[in-house]
């Protein structure tokens, strides 16, 4: 058995299977690709891989599965899924794979499979090369097409006919990967994330019902376990705010972004005047970028195939001299309204891309310099984690206030970035506030155009639930507080049931928690409690000899005057959702509160 030594996790045994993959072209690569891709500019240590990395999600994952208990099979089923579960992932990392999200016709295609992220690769590179290579079938377990199947489902988080734990440990809220990430990213950028206690961690996790949970064997032990996943949160809310909205960090991903962009438009371009233009022959050079380039690659390809703007990028790139930050707007500089027009932009890679050029164009004319737009927002927000209380489960972020606080700070990471070659004529803040509410309301009439907004949808029953409900006596209004997050389930669930509301409520439930459970609602609820469109508050209940928390949701004045200006876009919508409010409204429960009339427009 082959030993490495980790400066994170100490020494790290592989198995000769495990060997035999690390030597592969496709897990060598990876030494060539940076995890934290052009955080260097800020943090000069960090320069660590997606290789090392990987090597030590693979290490997490084992450490997790022995303290669950898991057989030898299983072990070794998600150290390899750890292992692999970046092997995926394109040169520059996320950076480059925001080409597929801003160019949907860039995305290829293969067996009939639209490749649109890294896990699509990575799956792919473990069931269609990995499993072919030689030396790595001579050393598996099982050389079977099934078994690289398997775990290249585990590897991408996806279980398919594995238990679902296996892929929990390596996708999960709190996961092998995640753990790695956090630990060695504060490692080498020397930014201290807060105490990541790994052993109270993995001493906290437990194997109940085929699902990995949160437990103590008494009450002090839970609240440790609730303490270390605390921990995990706190570390990651610092990581967004220090590492990855770093302005200097944004600029030089920006810049990297808009050459390669620039560089592929003039390949097009080209094949265009040569009559040559065919989509496969762009989709070749894209499916390079996650199988076969590095970083080192990635500014090879700008040099060759660039025009004069891309060189100067790239140039100012190599040379350290990033483009200059002459704006930032946080979470506390955008109106409500604002902010949640950008969160939707930035879940359609299409309209960011139309956003941030737009913008751009916009200040450089005003500024007469070149200039960039970088807009980012916080995502993985844990959805699933359960914790075992009392002998009864509940989800963590029910029995944490700690982790529903952070969920909220992890949800109001916003950061939209101006930046320009020379600082001059840098335009008046108000007037770029306008520019900004203007344009992001614009570019929702496009998305709406192409596919449904969710987020919204929600906000059209809130809106219908205060037309339902609500009360004015003298100079109040009284509006309905909603009892319980379950509610909304429950109503978007059977919303979902009306052939013309479908496209606005369809979201996958899951039954093993003794209600219909969505991950991608509860997202776009806490997206929504963050951007101030809904308020969320916290009601304690005795239940069992014990005292928990639920949460009652309200719409503010903002998300009453954000439904208002929506509902001619959605007026048959919004006149289904009515009927069926009213034809239920004894089963929902809800309280009053009163409100003075100046503060809130129905």
């Amino acid at each position: 058995m082959k030993v490495i030594h980790d400066p994170v996790h100490g020494t790290i045994r592989i198995s000769r299977f495990e060997e035999a993959l690390i030597q592969t072209p496709q897990f060598q690569r990876l030494r060539g690709i940076e995890q934290l891709a052009m955080s260097h500019f800020v943090y000069p240590g960090a320069n660590h891989t997606r290789f090392e990395h990987s090597l030590g999600t693979m290490q997490m994952a084992g450490r997790i599965a022995d303290q669950l208990g898991l057989s030898r099979d299983e072990r070794a089923l998600v150290r390899v899924g750890g292992l692999l579960h970046d092997i995926g992932h394109p040169a520059f990392s996320h950076a480059v794979e925001a080409i597929l999200r801003r160019n949907p016709l860039y995305q290829p295609v293969l067996q009939k499979k639209t490749f649109s992220s890294h896990e699509d690769f990575t799956q792919y590179i473990i069931e269609e090369i990995l499993s072919r290579d030689e030396e790595v079938l001579r050393r598996a377990p099982d050389s079977s097409k099934d078994y690289f199947t398997i775990f290249s489902h585990i590897a991408v988080g996806d279980a398919f006919g594995a238990p679902s734990y296996l892929a929990q440990i390596i996708s999960g809220d709190i996961d092998a990967d995640r753990i790695d990430f956090l630990m060695r990213d504060s490692y080498h950028t020397g930014v201290s994330l807060g105490l990541i206690d790994v052993n109270q961690i993995l001493e906290s996790l437990v194997l109940e019902g085929g699902r990995v949970l949160l437990g103590g064997e008494d009450g002090y032990s839970e609240e440790m376990a609730l303490v270390a996943a605390e921990s995990i949160l706190t570390a990651r809310a610092h990581h967004y705010s220090a590492i990855i909205h770093n302005p200097t960090t944004q600029a030089a991903r920006a810049m990297l972004l808009y050459a390669l962009e620039g560089s592929l438009d003039k390949i097009i371009s080209k094949m265009k005047k040569e009559d040559k233009t065919n989509k496969n022959s762009v989709s070749k050079i894209i499916m390079d970028f996650f199988l076969k380039s590095t970083d080192a690659d990635i500014f090879s390809f700008i040099r060759t195939h660039g025009g004069r703007t891309e060189q100067k990028l790239i140039t100012r790139l190599k040379e350290g001299r990033i483009c200059p930050l002459i704006m930032r707007f946080n979470f506390s500089r955008l109106h409500p309204q604002t902010r949640t027009a950008l969160a939707i932009i930035t879940q359609n890679g299409h309209a960011k891309k139309k956003f941030e050029e737009t913008l751009a164009r916009r200040i450089q004319d005003t500024c007469n310099t070149p200039a960039l737009v970088d807009l980012d927002l916080a995502s993985g927000l844990p959805k699933t984690i359960r914790v075992k209380t009392n002998d009864e489960e509940g989800f963590f972020y029910d029995n944490s206030a700690l982790a529903n606080g952070l969920i909220r700070a992890i949800s109001r990471q916003i950061s939209l970035c101006i930046f320009t070659q020379k600082k001059k004529n840098t335009p008046p803040v108000e007037e770029m506030l306008e520019e900004i509410k203007t344009l992001s309301r614009q570019l929702l009439g496009f998305i709406r155009e192409e596919t449904p907004i969710k987020l919204e949808a929600i906000l059209l029953i809130f809106q219908s639930l205060n037309k339902l409900f609500s009360q004015e006596i003298d100079s109040y209004i009284f509006i309905p507080k909603i009892h319980n997050i379950t509610c909304i389930y429950k109503i978007s669930r059977e919303l979902a049931t009306t052939p013309q509301l479908k496209h606005l409520f369809d979201y996958n439930y899951s039954q093993e928690y003794g209600f219909p459970y969505s991950d991608e609602l509860y997202k776009n609820i806490q997206t929504l409690v963050a951007m101030e469109m809904l308020n969320e508050d916290i009601r304690t209940f005795e239940r069992k000899s014990t005292w928990k928390q639920r949460y009652e949701y309200t719409l503010t004045p903002s998300g009453a005057a954000y439904a208002e200006e929506i509902t001619d876009h959605y007026k048959k919508e919004t006149e289904l959702v009515t009927e069926y409010l009213k034809q239920h409204k004894h089963a929902i429960k809800h309280d009053l509160i009163k409100i003075p009339k100046e503060r809130y427009q129905i």
